[in-house]
């Protein structure tokens, strides 16, 4: 036992001291980013926006991308995936006014979901870019024209990702939760591998992509739920780069309740399961830069899941006395070392996106010990409902987020 918990501590130890080392180079690349060049001339972009059922948000959205701050020429299509609501109507209104925005209804077909509709948004534009944007997303200005010059710029660019903020975070605790989650992960850990090893990670929404790849490596998967992170591995075992821009930021809106949570978080984590089943079956998919993805995946959908589990049993355990000091220390400085590190990461993201309110400081002590562990039952949910749609030969149903 006392081997076990000496190997435990190490490999922990190990990670812990891996994810320092990227915030501390994350820190230093959002304080201090690659300056992107203003191009010569601009390329054509393709906005695409799927939409089913988002009359709540649609209006606020396509007025944002209306005043995107671009030199070249752009064409808006909001893909509509048979909406039954006033989605149609008003994106129509629009349609009235702008001669480059689009309203496409998309035909029904199986499988239902977000690549299914990307897909077929490719298949009838023809922009040398395009770009995707959630139907509750407000890109900055700027946020396109930065991301153009950051793909252009890249030597070996496959497009160029961007950075997305909660717009209501300040709604309740967890949309404060949700937001502090995306300025460490999204932020501040895509900044640090992209600083340290040039390896990013399409976020699905706010992504620019060069139409050319798309036709040299094929369209989205339509099985992968988790259509960015599918697109992501085949991008980068090609070659590829997806240089990451903290400053083209896109506002999004966040679940405002535990229920639509869980249903967003469970699609998350089934998609990424698929993805991980891609890892282990091929040995491509750890050498050169698509290590780096690999163990991501690895280290947060395994690796993290059993050192919660493993590091909270020898808490309690050690906790009502079933084990000596000498034999649960190492492990449970391991779970503290832990905790402080996690906690540095969530104060310094929020000390550079300038949220380090009060009450967003209180959130930051308390987000280990309760946002942090429902990742122990998303998975098992997740690992439950996929296992049942494989038995069963079921495809797996697309959820759609709940708008506010």
């Amino acid at each position: 036992m006392t081997l076990f918990l000496m190997i435990n501590s190490i490999v922990f130890l190990v990670i812990i001291i891996y994810y320092s080392i990227l915030t501390i180079y994350g820190l230093k690349y959002k304080l201090y980013p690659s300056k992107t060049k203003p191009l010569d001339s601009y390329p054509s972009v393709d906005v695409l926006i799927p939409a089913h059922n988002e009359e709540k948000v649609i209006k606020e959205t396509i007025e944002a991308i209306i005043k995107l701050d671009y030199p070249g020429k752009v064409n808006i299509y909001v893909l509509n995936d048979n909406s039954v609501d006033n989605t149609g109507k008003i994106t129509e209104a629009f349609v009235a006014i702008y001669n480059n925005i689009y309203h496409i209804k998309v035909p029904k077909g199986e499988p239902k979901g977000k690549s299914r509709v990307l897909n077929y948004g490719l298949s009838i534009s023809n922009s040398e870019y395009f770009i995707v944007f959630d139907a509750d997303n407000q890109p900055k200005p700027k946020a396109l024209r930065l991301l153009v010059e950051a793909a252009v710029n890249t030597p070996s660019a496959a497009g160029a990702v961007g950075y997305v903020k909660t717009i209501n975070e300040s709604k309740n605790i967890l949309t404060r939760m949700i937001s502090i989650e995306f300025q460490v992960f999204q932020l501040l850990m895509q900044s640090g591998r992209w600083a340290l090893f040039k390896t990013g990670s399409l976020t699905g929404t706010n992504m620019l992509v060069k139409r050319s790849v798309i036709q040299e490596i094929g369209k989205y998967d339509v099985n992968a739920l988790a259509e960015d992170a599918e697109l992501t591995l085949r991008i980068t075992s090609s070659g590829l780069l997806l240089p990451i821009v903290p400053d083209a930021i896109s506002w999004e809106q966040e679940p405002e309740n535990l229920k639509t949570l869980i249903k967003q978080r469970t699609r998350w984590l089934q998609g990424n399961l698929y993805i991980l089943g891609k890892v282990f079956s091929s040995k491509e998919l750890f050498k050169g830069k698509m290590l780096v993805h690999s163990m991501q995946q690895i280290l947060v959908y395994i690796v993290f899941l059993l050192f919660l589990i493993t590091s909270h049993g020898f808490f309690i355990a050690g906790t009502l006395g079933y084990f000596t000091p000498n034999m649960k220390t190492p492990l449970l400085f391991v779970w503290y070392l832990s905790y402080l590190v996690y906690t540095t990461q969530v104060f310094s993201a929020q000390v550079v996106e300038k949220t380090a309110t009060p009450i967003n400081i209180l959130v930051g002590f308390i987000l280990y010990f309760t946002y942090c562990q429902l990742f122990i039952y998303l998975y098992f949910r997740s690992v439950y409902y996929y296992v049942k749609a494989k038995i069963s030969k079921e495809v797996i149903a697309w959820d759609k987020t709940i708008r506010f």
